[in-house]
Protein backbone atom coordinates (compact mmCIF):
# COMPACT_ATOMS: atom_id res chain seq x y z
CA UNK A 1 0.00 0.00 0.00
CA UNK A 2 1.82 3.30 -0.98
CA UNK A 3 1.52 7.13 0.29
CA UNK A 4 1.00 9.56 -2.37
CA UNK A 5 1.35 12.95 -1.23
CA UNK A 6 -0.86 15.39 -2.91
CA UNK A 7 0.53 18.88 -3.12
CA UNK A 8 -2.45 21.33 -3.86
CA UNK A 9 -3.46 24.98 -3.23
CA UNK A 10 0.06 25.63 -2.37
CA UNK A 11 3.16 28.11 -3.50
CA UNK A 12 6.16 26.84 -5.25
CA UNK A 13 8.30 27.05 -2.27
CA UNK A 14 5.93 25.24 -0.21
CA UNK A 15 5.53 22.33 -2.25
CA UNK A 16 9.17 21.85 -2.19
CA UNK A 17 9.33 23.28 1.58
CA UNK A 18 7.00 20.09 1.94
CA UNK A 19 8.77 17.23 0.09
CA UNK A 20 12.01 17.79 1.61
CA UNK A 21 10.41 17.22 4.76
CA UNK A 22 8.35 14.24 4.41
CA UNK A 23 10.37 12.70 1.56
CA UNK A 24 11.78 9.55 3.49
CA UNK A 25 7.85 8.50 4.48
CA UNK A 26 6.18 9.40 1.15
CA UNK A 27 6.05 6.68 -1.99
CA UNK A 28 4.21 8.88 -4.73
CA UNK A 29 3.87 12.41 -5.06
CA UNK A 30 0.97 14.19 -6.40
CA UNK A 31 1.39 17.35 -7.84
CA UNK A 32 -2.40 18.95 -8.24
CA UNK A 33 -4.40 20.42 -10.30
CA UNK A 34 -4.37 24.21 -8.93
CA UNK A 35 -0.45 23.77 -8.52
CA UNK A 36 -0.43 22.49 -11.89
CA UNK A 37 -2.60 25.58 -13.31
CA UNK A 38 -0.22 27.81 -11.05
CA UNK A 39 2.52 26.80 -12.57
CA UNK A 40 2.60 24.72 -15.72
CA UNK A 41 5.22 21.93 -16.26
CA UNK A 42 7.64 23.83 -15.12
CA UNK A 43 7.30 22.75 -11.55
CA UNK A 44 6.92 18.96 -12.60
CA UNK A 45 10.47 19.06 -14.05
CA UNK A 46 11.89 21.13 -10.60
CA UNK A 47 10.55 18.57 -8.35
CA UNK A 48 11.69 15.72 -11.23
CA UNK A 49 14.95 17.18 -10.83
CA UNK A 50 14.74 17.38 -7.42
CA UNK A 51 13.73 14.14 -6.37
CA UNK A 52 14.39 11.91 -9.17
CA UNK A 53 13.57 8.60 -7.91
CA UNK A 54 10.24 8.92 -6.87
CA UNK A 55 7.45 8.34 -8.97
CA UNK A 56 5.75 11.79 -10.12
CA UNK A 57 1.57 11.70 -10.70
CA UNK A 58 0.57 14.56 -12.36
CA UNK A 59 -3.62 15.26 -11.18
CA UNK A 60 -3.79 16.69 -15.11
CA UNK A 61 -7.38 15.63 -14.84
CA UNK A 62 -7.71 15.37 -18.49
CA UNK A 63 -11.16 15.71 -19.84
CA UNK A 64 -10.16 16.43 -23.66
CA UNK A 65 -6.98 16.87 -25.92
CA UNK A 66 -5.79 13.15 -24.04
CA UNK A 67 -2.99 13.12 -26.58
CA UNK A 68 -1.29 16.47 -26.01
CA UNK A 69 -1.89 16.77 -22.37
CA UNK A 70 -0.49 13.19 -21.68
CA UNK A 71 2.55 14.09 -23.25
CA UNK A 72 3.30 17.48 -21.74
CA UNK A 73 3.05 15.32 -17.92
CA UNK A 74 5.48 12.41 -19.36
CA UNK A 75 8.11 14.76 -20.92
CA UNK A 76 7.96 16.78 -18.08
CA UNK A 77 9.23 13.41 -15.99
CA UNK A 78 5.61 12.73 -14.50
CA UNK A 79 5.45 8.57 -14.15
CA UNK A 80 1.40 8.73 -13.67
CA UNK A 81 -0.62 11.40 -15.14
CA UNK A 82 -4.99 11.36 -14.50
CA UNK A 83 -7.65 11.51 -16.55
CA UNK A 84 -12.00 11.98 -15.50
CA UNK A 85 -13.74 9.21 -15.95
CA UNK A 86 -16.43 11.02 -18.19
CA UNK A 87 -14.16 11.86 -20.68
CA UNK A 88 -14.51 9.99 -23.94
CA UNK A 89 -13.26 6.69 -24.43
CA UNK A 90 -10.94 7.98 -27.38
CA UNK A 91 -9.41 10.61 -25.36
CA UNK A 92 -8.62 7.50 -22.68
CA UNK A 93 -7.25 5.46 -25.20
CA UNK A 94 -4.97 8.02 -26.52
CA UNK A 95 -3.82 8.73 -22.90
CA UNK A 96 -2.65 4.69 -22.32
CA UNK A 97 -0.93 4.72 -26.04
CA UNK A 98 1.10 7.69 -25.04
CA UNK A 99 1.77 6.35 -22.02
CA UNK A 100 2.85 3.03 -23.31
CA UNK A 101 5.21 5.18 -25.18
CA UNK A 102 6.64 6.83 -22.15
CA UNK A 103 6.51 3.72 -20.37
CA UNK A 104 3.84 5.47 -17.49
CA UNK A 105 0.77 4.86 -16.85
CA UNK A 106 -2.64 6.70 -16.90
CA UNK A 107 -4.91 6.91 -13.62
CA UNK A 108 -8.73 7.59 -14.01
CA UNK A 109 -10.43 9.60 -11.48
CA UNK A 110 -13.83 8.06 -11.01
CA UNK A 111 -14.83 10.77 -9.74
CA UNK A 112 -18.89 11.51 -10.26
CA UNK A 113 -18.89 8.29 -11.51
CA UNK A 114 -22.45 6.04 -9.95
CA UNK A 115 -22.38 3.13 -12.46
CA UNK A 116 -19.95 -0.68 -12.19
CA UNK A 117 -20.78 -0.44 -15.96
CA UNK A 118 -18.29 2.39 -16.63
CA UNK A 119 -15.59 0.46 -14.62
CA UNK A 120 -16.10 -2.59 -17.30
CA UNK A 121 -15.68 0.07 -19.83
CA UNK A 122 -12.33 1.80 -18.99
CA UNK A 123 -10.83 -2.18 -18.15
CA UNK A 124 -11.95 -2.83 -21.47
CA UNK A 125 -9.79 -0.14 -22.78
CA UNK A 126 -6.76 -1.24 -21.17
CA UNK A 127 -7.35 0.53 -17.77
CA UNK A 128 -5.57 -0.62 -14.57
CA UNK A 129 -5.41 2.27 -12.06
CA UNK A 130 -8.22 4.09 -11.13
CA UNK A 131 -8.80 6.83 -8.31
CA UNK A 132 -12.05 6.64 -5.82
CA UNK A 133 -12.13 10.78 -5.15
CA UNK A 134 -14.33 12.15 -2.40
CA UNK A 135 -13.88 15.66 -4.01
CA UNK A 136 -13.27 18.84 -1.89
CA UNK A 137 -16.76 20.23 -2.06
CA UNK A 138 -18.08 16.55 -1.33
CA UNK A 139 -15.79 16.60 2.15
CA UNK A 140 -18.07 20.04 3.46
CA UNK A 141 -21.06 17.37 3.85
CA UNK A 142 -18.59 14.48 5.88
CA UNK A 143 -15.99 12.28 5.67
CA UNK A 144 -15.22 9.17 3.44
CA UNK A 145 -17.89 6.19 3.93
CA UNK A 146 -17.79 2.20 2.61
CA UNK A 147 -20.11 3.17 -0.25
CA UNK A 148 -17.26 4.87 -2.09
CA UNK A 149 -15.28 1.42 -2.31
CA UNK A 150 -18.82 -0.24 -4.01
CA UNK A 151 -18.15 1.19 -6.87
CA UNK A 152 -15.17 -1.12 -6.84
CA UNK A 153 -16.11 -3.85 -4.40
CA UNK A 154 -15.39 -7.32 -6.64
CA UNK A 155 -13.90 -6.30 -9.55
CA UNK A 156 -10.57 -7.76 -9.93
CA UNK A 157 -7.49 -6.05 -11.81
CA UNK A 158 -8.03 -3.21 -10.90
CA UNK A 159 -5.25 -0.60 -8.82
CA UNK A 160 -7.60 1.33 -6.68
CA UNK A 161 -6.15 4.81 -4.84
CA UNK A 162 -8.69 6.83 -2.74
CA UNK A 163 -8.55 10.69 -2.00
CA UNK A 164 -10.69 12.91 -0.01
CA UNK A 165 -9.49 14.19 3.06
CA UNK A 166 -7.94 11.62 4.76
CA UNK A 167 -5.73 11.96 8.27
CA UNK A 168 -4.76 9.93 10.61
CA UNK A 169 -8.03 9.56 12.56
CA UNK A 170 -10.21 8.74 9.73
CA UNK A 171 -7.26 5.97 8.49
CA UNK A 172 -8.07 3.00 9.90
CA UNK A 173 -11.94 2.53 9.06
CA UNK A 174 -10.07 3.43 5.12
CA UNK A 175 -7.27 0.85 5.52
CA UNK A 176 -10.01 -1.69 5.86
CA UNK A 177 -10.75 -1.61 2.31
CA UNK A 178 -7.53 -2.17 1.34
CA UNK A 179 -6.77 0.21 -1.31
CA UNK A 180 -3.29 -0.36 -2.87
CA UNK A 181 -2.87 3.75 -2.70
CA UNK A 182 -3.59 6.49 -0.33
CA UNK A 183 -4.03 9.75 -1.17
CA UNK A 184 -3.38 11.93 1.18
CA UNK A 185 -3.14 16.41 1.10
CA UNK A 186 -4.04 18.33 4.23
CA UNK A 187 -3.65 15.63 6.70
CA UNK A 188 0.20 16.17 5.65
CA UNK A 189 -0.09 19.70 4.40
CA UNK A 190 -1.72 21.31 6.91
CA UNK A 191 0.07 20.03 10.07
CA UNK A 192 2.35 21.76 12.36
CA UNK A 193 4.74 18.99 12.12
CA UNK A 194 4.52 17.69 8.55
CA UNK A 195 7.74 15.24 8.45
CA UNK A 196 6.06 13.51 12.07
CA UNK A 197 2.58 13.45 10.10
CA UNK A 198 3.65 11.48 7.44
CA UNK A 199 5.65 9.32 9.43
CA UNK A 200 2.65 8.68 11.53
CA UNK A 201 0.41 7.82 8.27
CA UNK A 202 3.32 5.58 6.79
CA UNK A 203 3.76 3.58 10.44
CA UNK A 204 0.13 3.65 10.58
CA UNK A 205 -0.17 2.21 6.96
CA UNK A 206 2.93 -0.49 7.75
CA UNK A 207 1.63 -1.79 11.07
CA UNK A 208 -1.85 -2.79 9.52
CA UNK A 209 -0.05 -4.36 6.73
CA UNK A 210 1.66 -6.62 9.27
CA UNK A 211 -1.09 -7.22 11.25
CA UNK A 212 -3.14 -8.55 7.58
CA UNK A 213 -0.44 -10.52 6.95
CA UNK A 214 -0.23 -11.91 10.07
CA UNK A 215 -4.19 -12.43 10.44
CA UNK A 216 -3.66 -14.45 6.67
CA UNK A 217 -0.83 -16.78 7.78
Amino acid sequence: MKLQLALDRLSHDECLDILAETSESIDWIEIGTGVIKEYGMSIVKEIRRTFPETPIVTDMKTCDAGKNEAAQAFQAGANITTVMAFASDQTISDMLNVALEHEGRVMVDLLGVTSKQRITQLQELGVDLVSLHFGKDMQQNGNITGDIFELVNGISGLEVAVAGGITLDSLPNILSYDPTTLIVGGGITKQNNRKLAAAQLKEAIQKYERSDSNSRS
